[in-house]
Protein backbone atom coordinates (compact mmCIF):
# COMPACT_ATOMS: atom_id res chain seq x y z
CA UNK A 1 0.00 0.00 0.00
CA UNK A 2 1.02 3.61 -0.38
CA UNK A 3 0.89 6.19 2.39
CA UNK A 4 1.35 9.95 2.05
CA UNK A 5 4.11 11.11 4.37
CA UNK A 6 6.23 14.25 4.48
CA UNK A 7 5.08 15.32 1.03
CA UNK A 8 5.69 12.04 -0.82
CA UNK A 9 4.00 8.67 -1.34
CA UNK A 10 5.77 5.84 0.47
CA UNK A 11 5.21 2.23 -0.54
CA UNK A 12 4.97 -0.16 2.39
CA UNK A 13 3.87 -3.66 3.41
CA UNK A 14 2.43 -4.65 6.80
CA UNK A 15 2.24 -8.35 7.74
CA UNK A 16 1.46 -10.37 10.85
CA UNK A 17 0.19 -9.64 14.34
CA UNK A 18 2.10 -8.87 17.54
CA UNK A 19 4.77 -6.37 18.58
CA UNK A 20 5.82 -4.07 15.74
CA UNK A 21 9.13 -4.61 13.92
CA UNK A 22 10.12 -2.06 11.27
CA UNK A 23 12.69 -3.01 8.62
CA UNK A 24 14.70 -0.57 6.49
CA UNK A 25 16.73 -1.60 3.43
CA UNK A 26 20.06 -0.61 1.91
CA UNK A 27 20.80 1.91 -0.82
CA UNK A 28 19.84 0.70 -4.33
CA UNK A 29 17.56 -1.97 -2.90
CA UNK A 30 13.92 -2.13 -1.81
CA UNK A 31 11.71 -3.74 0.81
CA UNK A 32 12.04 -7.17 -0.83
CA UNK A 33 15.56 -7.32 0.58
CA UNK A 34 13.92 -8.44 3.83
CA UNK A 35 11.61 -11.11 2.39
CA UNK A 36 13.13 -14.03 4.30
CA UNK A 37 13.48 -12.16 7.60
CA UNK A 38 9.95 -10.73 7.40
CA UNK A 39 8.42 -14.14 6.80
CA UNK A 40 10.33 -15.54 9.76
CA UNK A 41 9.33 -12.69 12.07
CA UNK A 42 5.66 -13.02 11.15
CA UNK A 43 5.86 -16.77 11.93
CA UNK A 44 7.28 -15.90 15.36
CA UNK A 45 4.44 -13.56 16.29
CA UNK A 46 5.60 -10.12 15.18
CA UNK A 47 3.82 -7.47 13.13
CA UNK A 48 6.27 -6.38 10.44
CA UNK A 49 6.41 -3.07 8.59
CA UNK A 50 8.66 -2.88 5.55
CA UNK A 51 8.85 0.19 3.34
CA UNK A 52 10.64 1.51 0.28
CA UNK A 53 12.81 4.44 1.31
CA UNK A 54 12.19 7.65 -0.63
CA UNK A 55 13.75 7.35 -4.06
CA UNK A 56 13.54 3.56 -4.06
CA UNK A 57 11.19 0.77 -5.10
CA UNK A 58 7.61 1.97 -5.57
CA UNK A 59 8.01 5.07 -3.37
CA UNK A 60 8.26 8.53 -4.89
CA UNK A 61 11.70 9.62 -6.13
CA UNK A 62 11.73 13.42 -6.17
CA UNK A 63 14.64 15.23 -7.81
CA UNK A 64 17.18 17.02 -5.65
CA UNK A 65 19.24 16.26 -2.59
CA UNK A 66 17.83 14.30 0.35
CA UNK A 67 18.90 14.30 4.00
CA UNK A 68 18.82 11.62 6.67
CA UNK A 69 16.74 13.96 8.82
CA UNK A 70 14.22 14.19 5.98
CA UNK A 71 14.08 10.41 5.78
CA UNK A 72 13.55 10.26 9.54
CA UNK A 73 10.59 12.61 9.04
CA UNK A 74 9.30 10.32 6.27
CA UNK A 75 9.37 7.51 8.80
CA UNK A 76 7.64 9.55 11.46
CA UNK A 77 4.80 10.30 9.05
CA UNK A 78 4.55 6.61 8.20
CA UNK A 79 4.37 5.68 11.88
CA UNK A 80 1.69 8.32 12.52
CA UNK A 81 -0.44 7.04 9.64
CA UNK A 82 -0.19 3.45 10.88
CA UNK A 83 -0.63 4.30 14.55
CA UNK A 84 2.82 3.02 15.53
CA UNK A 85 4.00 4.48 18.82
CA UNK A 86 6.58 1.81 19.66
CA UNK A 87 8.53 -0.54 17.40
CA UNK A 88 11.67 -2.60 17.15
CA UNK A 89 13.98 -1.38 14.37
CA UNK A 90 16.06 -3.44 11.95
CA UNK A 91 18.10 -1.45 9.45
CA UNK A 92 20.95 -2.42 7.16
CA UNK A 93 23.45 0.02 5.64
CA UNK A 94 21.39 3.12 4.75
CA UNK A 95 18.60 1.61 6.84
CA UNK A 96 20.89 1.64 9.85
CA UNK A 97 21.78 5.27 9.24
CA UNK A 98 18.11 6.21 9.01
CA UNK A 99 17.50 4.36 12.28
CA UNK A 100 20.30 6.16 14.10
CA UNK A 101 19.06 9.52 12.84
CA UNK A 102 15.46 8.74 13.74
CA UNK A 103 16.34 7.52 17.26
CA UNK A 104 18.12 10.80 17.93
CA UNK A 105 15.36 12.99 16.48
CA UNK A 106 12.41 11.05 17.91
CA UNK A 107 13.61 9.41 21.14
CA UNK A 108 11.51 6.80 22.88
CA UNK A 109 9.85 5.20 19.85
CA UNK A 110 12.32 2.38 19.25
CA UNK A 111 12.06 -0.53 21.69
CA UNK A 112 15.31 -1.90 20.28
CA UNK A 113 17.65 -1.43 17.33
CA UNK A 114 19.44 -3.97 15.16
CA UNK A 115 21.97 -2.04 13.11
CA UNK A 116 23.58 -4.14 10.39
CA UNK A 117 26.50 -3.35 8.09
CA UNK A 118 26.21 0.37 8.63
CA UNK A 119 28.11 3.39 9.90
CA UNK A 120 27.59 6.50 11.98
CA UNK A 121 30.41 8.57 10.48
CA UNK A 122 31.48 8.55 6.88
CA UNK A 123 35.20 8.72 5.98
CA UNK A 124 36.70 12.00 4.71
CA UNK A 125 36.48 10.91 1.05
CA UNK A 126 32.79 9.97 1.26
CA UNK A 127 31.39 12.91 -0.70
CA UNK A 128 33.91 12.42 -3.52
CA UNK A 129 33.28 8.65 -3.62
CA UNK A 130 29.49 8.96 -3.69
CA UNK A 131 29.72 11.88 -6.10
CA UNK A 132 31.62 9.72 -8.58
CA UNK A 133 28.99 6.99 -8.37
CA UNK A 134 26.19 9.51 -8.86
CA UNK A 135 27.99 10.94 -11.90
CA UNK A 136 28.29 7.45 -13.40
CA UNK A 137 24.60 6.74 -12.74
CA UNK A 138 23.49 10.02 -14.30
CA UNK A 139 25.67 9.55 -17.39
CA UNK A 140 25.26 5.81 -18.01
CA UNK A 141 22.27 4.70 -15.95
CA UNK A 142 22.09 2.44 -12.91
CA UNK A 143 23.11 -0.59 -14.98
CA UNK A 144 26.66 0.78 -14.98
CA UNK A 145 26.81 0.29 -11.20
CA UNK A 146 25.51 -3.28 -10.99
CA UNK A 147 28.74 -5.29 -11.23
CA UNK A 148 30.81 -3.11 -8.91
CA UNK A 149 28.00 -2.95 -6.37
CA UNK A 150 27.50 -6.71 -6.31
CA UNK A 151 31.26 -7.11 -5.84
CA UNK A 152 31.08 -4.92 -2.72
CA UNK A 153 27.90 -6.47 -1.38
CA UNK A 154 28.86 -10.16 -1.56
CA UNK A 155 31.98 -12.28 -1.24
CA UNK A 156 33.39 -13.75 -4.43
CA UNK A 157 32.55 -17.39 -3.56
CA UNK A 158 28.94 -16.45 -2.87
CA UNK A 159 28.63 -14.49 -6.12
CA UNK A 160 29.95 -17.44 -8.11
CA UNK A 161 27.67 -19.95 -6.39
CA UNK A 162 24.45 -17.91 -6.37
CA UNK A 163 23.82 -16.66 -9.90
CA UNK A 164 20.05 -16.48 -9.39
CA UNK A 165 20.44 -14.29 -6.30
CA UNK A 166 22.91 -12.07 -8.16
CA UNK A 167 20.41 -11.65 -11.00
CA UNK A 168 17.62 -10.73 -8.57
CA UNK A 169 19.69 -8.27 -6.52
CA UNK A 170 21.24 -6.87 -9.68
CA UNK A 171 17.80 -6.12 -11.09
CA UNK A 172 16.95 -4.26 -7.87
CA UNK A 173 20.02 -2.05 -8.36
CA UNK A 174 19.25 -1.54 -12.06
CA UNK A 175 15.64 -0.52 -11.40
CA UNK A 176 16.45 2.03 -8.68
CA UNK A 177 15.53 5.51 -9.96
CA UNK A 178 18.65 7.57 -10.66
CA UNK A 179 17.10 10.57 -8.87
CA UNK A 180 16.48 8.45 -5.79
CA UNK A 181 19.95 6.95 -5.82
CA UNK A 182 21.53 10.39 -6.20
CA UNK A 183 19.39 11.96 -3.49
CA UNK A 184 20.17 9.19 -1.00
CA UNK A 185 23.88 9.26 -1.84
CA UNK A 186 23.90 12.94 -0.88
CA UNK A 187 22.29 12.03 2.43
CA UNK A 188 24.46 9.12 3.51
CA UNK A 189 27.68 10.82 2.41
CA UNK A 190 27.13 13.35 5.20
CA UNK A 191 26.29 11.07 8.14
CA UNK A 192 28.07 12.18 11.32
CA UNK A 193 26.25 11.03 14.46
CA UNK A 194 28.92 8.88 16.14
CA UNK A 195 29.45 11.32 19.00
CA UNK A 196 25.69 11.52 19.66
CA UNK A 197 25.05 7.78 19.86
CA UNK A 198 25.36 7.76 23.69
CA UNK A 199 22.09 9.76 23.71
CA UNK A 200 20.19 6.71 22.39
CA UNK A 201 18.57 4.72 25.19
CA UNK A 202 17.35 1.33 23.95
CA UNK A 203 18.84 -2.15 23.60
CA UNK A 204 20.95 -2.49 20.47
CA UNK A 205 22.65 -5.23 18.48
CA UNK A 206 25.30 -4.24 15.94
CA UNK A 207 25.87 -6.80 13.19
CA UNK A 208 28.49 -6.76 10.44
CA UNK A 209 29.85 -9.14 7.84
CA UNK A 210 33.48 -10.01 8.51
CA UNK A 211 34.32 -9.22 4.86
CA UNK A 212 32.24 -6.06 4.56
CA UNK A 213 34.63 -3.52 3.03
CA UNK A 214 32.04 -0.76 2.56
CA UNK A 215 31.11 -0.49 6.24
CA UNK A 216 33.82 -2.68 7.79
CA UNK A 217 33.89 -4.26 11.26
CA UNK A 218 35.87 -1.31 12.61
CA UNK A 219 32.89 0.96 11.94
CA UNK A 220 30.62 -1.52 13.69
CA UNK A 221 32.96 -1.56 16.69
CA UNK A 222 32.78 2.24 16.88
CA UNK A 223 28.99 2.15 16.87
CA UNK A 224 28.88 -0.58 19.50
CA UNK A 225 31.34 1.29 21.72
CA UNK A 226 29.10 4.36 21.69
CA UNK A 227 25.73 2.65 22.22
CA UNK A 228 25.30 1.91 25.91
CA UNK A 229 24.84 -1.78 26.69
CA UNK A 230 24.88 -2.81 23.04
CA UNK A 231 26.26 -6.05 21.64
CA UNK A 232 28.38 -6.75 18.56
CA UNK A 233 28.18 -9.72 16.20
CA UNK A 234 30.65 -10.23 13.35
CA UNK A 235 29.35 -12.78 10.83
CA UNK A 236 32.02 -14.87 9.07
CA UNK A 237 31.96 -15.38 5.29
CA UNK A 238 29.69 -12.39 4.70
CA UNK A 239 30.20 -9.03 3.06
CA UNK A 240 27.76 -6.10 3.04
CA UNK A 241 24.33 -7.74 2.67
CA UNK A 242 24.90 -10.13 5.53
CA UNK A 243 21.19 -10.94 5.89
CA UNK A 244 21.18 -12.42 2.38
CA UNK A 245 24.64 -14.00 2.25
CA UNK A 246 24.47 -15.67 5.68
CA UNK A 247 20.75 -15.76 6.53
CA UNK A 248 21.01 -18.54 9.11
CA UNK A 249 23.48 -16.62 11.27
CA UNK A 250 21.70 -13.31 10.77
CA UNK A 251 18.25 -14.73 11.48
CA UNK A 252 19.31 -16.55 14.63
CA UNK A 253 20.97 -13.42 16.00
CA UNK A 254 17.88 -11.36 15.15
CA UNK A 255 15.46 -13.74 16.85
CA UNK A 256 17.67 -14.24 19.91
CA UNK A 257 18.05 -10.48 20.32
CA UNK A 258 14.34 -9.75 19.98
CA UNK A 259 13.46 -12.58 22.36
CA UNK A 260 15.85 -11.17 24.96
CA UNK A 261 14.45 -7.65 24.59
CA UNK A 262 10.85 -8.88 24.83
CA UNK A 263 11.42 -11.03 27.93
Amino acid sequence: MKIKSNGIEINCVVEGEGPWVTMSHSLASNLSMWDEQAQLLVSKGYKVLRFDTRGHGASDAPEGTYTLEQMADDLQGLFAALGIRSTHWIGLSMGGMIGETYALKYPGVFRSMLLADTTSRRPPNAEQMWGERVKLAREQGMAALVDSTLARWFTEPYRKAQSAVMARIGEGIRSTPVAGFAGCCDAIAKIDVLDRLPEIDCPALVVVGEEDHGTPPEMARQIQANLRGSELLIIPSAAHLSNIEQPAAFNQAMLDFLAKVDR
